[in-house]
């Protein structure tokens, strides 16, 4: 599994193949799904990744696999941390399927490859799949395959796989042309309306997927890829991907140098207004603002984090199956971070849409207590990304479960509560009707004990919810604002979030990397204070976002915690020091 080269760097193999499209709807879903399950069938750990900020596909992986949802965004995250990511996440499987977003070379710019799925085939220097849509096309085929070749000469695109063909005839003719015209196989082929058509992400999906609703599709997708594609081909093709180089690791992050926030002892702060401004904001295959996003959902990671709790001898509280390098970065000059006093790696630093790059050790836990963090997991708050889950881990929290939906209020040993996003406003009633729960969260907020939420939590935070039907619900009344929600979207796209003030996660001025989309709007109270906790930039502009107070944080973004690992560190000492002092 490991090689080493002369500079001591190791070498690490992995099976991996990236399936990409000349669109979106081109198939790539449809045909990743059967692919997974196609291989799976033969006994292989199939570990599944999609590109982008996506919850929805990442959750037909893991009901297809069995892993963990795993996502790979290069916007997001930096170069360094999503080449690791991948190595650690796809150490213990036989195979890795890469899902891309959009078209292959659709992301952030115009003229750039930034937040795209090419970008990733570069970093992850995978083989690429191509799906292409052939209807009402015959020689053409081969003329969009030999284009997608030519753009950017640092993608291989190694195989292609042709969609909605009319017939086998027609099927033959288009292979004939593009492997003659591109020299590379066409290894397989789908019949026009083979009843293979994915669901519209919507949020039916999530029970569906949990109920094994969609296990015959899945199942069907597999049988027809099967039937119709040289597998033996494709999986020599990924098995053949070149050696990856572990990431050179950079110093560890001593918690003794990340300044706490505030006062803990002390319940609230008080800060000046900060100027109000109109609600920008995001849709789905959007090239211009964001690699496409979905409305997500997300099963469980494999964190043993169902019914119980995780991390203090839990599969994902350590990661044993990585070898470092040594805590050493390469002789020579430097940029500085703006977040940190820590290096940025020469070759890295010169990319000027790259988050900084911070340490990815092992582990960030600190010697002493590992604080309870709840999570608000079900079908209403499920929005979060399985690293942001391990890196709260490894920084030394202990991640217990819980359900509103179920009637549950906060877990007693909780120290922190973590409310991801999700669909409240399908659930308002029953939400509502939890008394634990919201009464929990008051009181948690009143006692000072850390809280964070984003997108549908912070929307259950607020003092009232109203409906798409119009009806309004009572919510915790802990931020002095009503969420309202609309037919048409409030926000899709891509956010750089930089706090305004001391913050849970951030001091003043530091920033971290994340995506909002939702259809719904907050509006404050006349009168009452607007505690932003962010200044959020898009492809919009800027503008202030968000809500905090105290050891209350909240906001729309969903943020990415690799985009700045302190934050992490820094929530999980904020739970440390409540357990502390309660």
């Amino acid at each position: 599994m490991y090689e080493r080269e002369g500079d001591g760097l190791p070498l690490q193999r992995r099976a991996r193949i990236l399936v990409a499209g000349t669109g979106s709807g081109s198939g790539k879903t449809t045909v990743t799904l059967g692919l997974m399950r196609a291989f799976a069938r033969q006994g292989l750990n199939v570990q599944g990744f999609k590109c982008g900020p996506d919850y929805i596909d990442p959750a037909y992986h893991a009901a297809v696999t069995g892993r963990s949802p795993r996502n790979l965004d290069s916007w997001m995250t930096s170069g360094e941390y999503l080449l690791e990511y991948f190595l650690r996440s796809s150490a213990e499987a036989d195979l890795s399927v890469i899902e891309g977003v959009m078209g292959l070379y659709d992301g952030k710019e115009a003229t750039g490859l930034t937040g795209s799925t090419a970008e990733i085939a570069i970093l992850t220097d995978s083989p690429v799949l191509l799906v292409l849509d052939v209807r009402s096309m015959g020689r053409s085929a081969a003329a969009i395959v030999l284009g997608f070749q030519q753009l950017e000469p640092r993608v291989r695109i190694a195989a292609v796989i042709v969609n909605r063909c009319g017939s086998a005839s027609h099927y033959q003719t288009v292979k004939a042309a593009i492997e003659a015209a591109c020299g590379i196989p066409v290894l397989g082929w789908l019949l026009r309306d083979s009843g293979l058509d994915i669901p519209e992400r919507h949020l039916g999906l999530l029970p569906a997927v949990e109920r094994g609703e969609l296990e015959p599709l899945f199942d069907r997708a597999a049988d027809l890829l099967a039937e119709g594609t040289n597998l033996p081909a494709l999986l020599q093709l990924a098995g053949a991907a070149p050696p990856l180089r572990h990431p050179l690791l950079l110093p560890e992050i001593s918690l003794a140098e990340i300044p706490p926030f505030g006062n803990p002892s002390q319940g609230g702060t008080s800060a000046e207004d900060y100027p109000a401004a109109a609600s920008g904001c995001l849709r789905e295959d959007q090239p211009a603002g964001i690699a496409e996003t979905r409305l997500p959902t997300n099963p469980a990671p494999d964190l043993h984090l169902s019914g119980g709790v995780v991390g203090e001898r839990g599969a994902a509280s350590e990661r044993p199956d990585q070898p470092t390098t040594g805590s050493e970065s390469k002789a020579g000059s430097h940029a500085v971070s703006p977040n940190s006093h820590l290096p940025i790696p020469p070759s890295l630093a010169s990319a000027s849409h790259e988050p900084p790059v911070h340490p990815i050790p092992p582990s960030l836990e600190p010697a002493g207590y590992r604080p309870f963090l709840a999570v608000a997991r079900d079908a209403a708050f499920n929005f979060y990304y399985t690293d942001n889950l391990e890196l709260l881990i490894r920084a030394g929290a202990r991640l217990t479960e819980f359900s509103p939906l179920r009637g549950e209020g906060i877990p007693p040993d909780a120290d922190g509560i973590y409310i991801g996003g999700g669909f409240p406003e399908e659930f308002a009633s029953v939400i509502a009707g939890n008394k634990a729960f919201l009464n929990g969260i008051r009181s948690a907020a009143a006692d000072g004990m850390p809280l964070y939420a984003e997108c549908g939590g912070y929307m259950v935070l607020a003092r009232s919810l109203t409906d798409r039907s119009g009806n309004l619900h009572e919510m915790a009344g802990i931020i002095p604002a009503h969420t309202v929600m609309q037919e048409r979207r409030a926000a899709l796209g891509y956010r750089e979030v930089t706090a305004i003030r001391d913050c849970l996660l951030l001091l003043q001025g530091e920033t971290l990397r994340g995506h909002e989309f939702h259809y719904s709007v907050m509006s404050y109270d006349h009168g009452e204070p607007r505690n932003f906790a962010y200044e959020s930039k898009g492809r919009g502009g800027s503008q202030p976002e968000g809500y905090v107070s105290g050891n209350v944080m909240a906001a729309y973004a969903h943020i990415h915690l690799a985009s700045y690992l302190p934050a992490a560190a820094r929530f999980v000492a904020a739970c440390r020091a409540y357990h502390e002092r309660k």
